[in-house]
């Protein structure tokens, strides 16, 4: 009885799945048509300046790398022109979350890469760190865990550590394709919280491999960063993280907020529809932004590193320079005392 006088107080619109396309640009006000055209333009602007950029790597830099920064690149783009669907067509969001993610899922082992290929790639990371051990103790796994001793850096270390962040490439897509089959059937809900239904056990799983997959890129991060630091890699690494939090933090917390009735209903968007369209127009401005921020680190050349044997040279051509110049303080110390 108190749930049907419950119902009888609520729009239908409030219990009903999102809205179609045409519904959703037949309610549109002036204000909303403006806001949907000028989101739709910084999607679409975003998309201009990725083409153009690709074009550009694709004249300026050799392969591999021109390929891993494209991919690097194209993760802002890719999620605001995702969407951009989604804002459109509210009934797809499910679809365009999963592109975004999947793609994502590869930007991740791209930036491990990216990292591997400035230091020389496998042979000339090698080189460069034989003999050193890296700390293992870096976010978002282990970063608490001081106790963790400090492992040496060989091609065994470096095929598992592309492999830890790979395997979020693969898993990510596969789960996806089976969540999208499993939704077909009517047995994939994202608003079914309930211990029998399949979200509430794929998605926490996905989460894990998320973690898994960040611990790598990070382990690699923090012991290269003053190496890499010439090539801009520190403020790189922050936007691939921005982008991360934004796309997978930002949304899912909106998303929690629509499940627990925090973001009211506005017909003809129930309130987890509604969640997700605001989720969609953040999305939209903020990848925008990071568009160009990101163009302005990756659309310039830089000098390549030093190898490691001409490293070793200068640090060694260093400590002569500093002795001799500490010789001479001595000396003339010594005549001033004479």
């Amino acid at each position: 009885m108190e749930e049907e006088t419950l119902n009888s107080t609520i729009d239908p619109s409030c219990l009903q799945e999102p809205p179609l396309a045409i519904e959703v640009i037949k309610q549109l006000d002036v204000f909303g048509i403006c806001q949907y055209s000028i989101l739709t333009f910084l999607s679409s602007l975003s998309l201009m300046l990725y083409l153009e950029q690709c074009v550009y790597m694709y004249r300026k830099l050799s392969y591999p790398k021109k390929t891993t920064i494209m991919w690097i690149n194209g993760a802002a783009p890719v999620i605001a022109t995702m969407s951009c669907f989604g804002m459109w067509i509210p009934r797809a969001v499910m679809f365009t979350d999963m592109t975004s993610n999947c793609y994502f899922a590869v930007v991740v082992f791209k930036i491990l890469v990216l990292m591997i290929e400035e230091l020389g790639g496998n042979k000339g990371f090698l080189k460069r760190y034989s003999g050193e051990t890296f700390r293992i103790n870096t976010g978002p796994c282990c970063c608490c865990c001081l106790c963790l001793p400090r492992v040496p850096m060989t091609q065994r270390m470096i095929f598992w550590l592309k492999l830890g962040s790979l395997q979020y490439a693969i898993l990510k897509t596969v789960l996806s394709i089976l969540s999208i089959i499993l939704w077909t059937n009517g047995n994939f809900d994202l608003a079914d919280l309930e211990i029998t239904g399949t979200a509430i056990w794929i998605n926490p799983f996905i989460g894990v491999l998320t973690i898994l997959s960040l611990w790598p890129v990070g382990i690699v991060f923090m012991n290269t960063r003053t190496t890499l630091s010439s090539l801009k890699m520190i403020p790189k690494y922050a936007m691939y993280q921005l982008v991360l939090v934004l796309s997978q933090l930002q949304t899912s917390i909106i998303n929690i907020l629509a499940l627990d009735g925090t973001i009211a209903c506005a017909p003809p968007f129930s309130s987890q529809a509604r969640g997700s369209m605001l989720s969609q127009q953040l999305m939209i401005l903020e990848m925008f932004i990071i568009t160009v921020v990101t163009r302005f680190f990756y659309r310039r050349t830089y000098d390549p590193l030093p190898s490691a044997h001409d490293a070793h040279e200068q640090d060694n051509e260093q400590n002569i320079r500093t002795s001799l110049q500490a010789a001479q303080v001595e000396h003339g110390v010594y005549e001033g005392d004479v």
